[in-house]
């Protein structure tokens, strides 16, 4: 059970960073700079579109 839950929450994880994150992430530490730049969103562009995400 602890397993499921673990990889659970490693897939929320996965899903916040490859979805979601429009620089959040990055602007801990880079701040309002990492909205502006987006790098995961740039790693990760086809495959949140083969996800199904939209973003532009």
């Amino acid at each position: 059970m602890l397993a499921i839950a673990l990889l659970a929450a490693v897939f929320a994880f996965g899903l916040f960073v490859v979805g979601y994150d429009q620089g959040h992430l990055f602007s801990i530490v880079q701040g309002a700079e990492a909205f502006d730049e987006l790098y995961l969103h740039e790693l990760t562009h086809d495959m949140r579109h083969a996800a199904g995400f939209p973003c532009h």
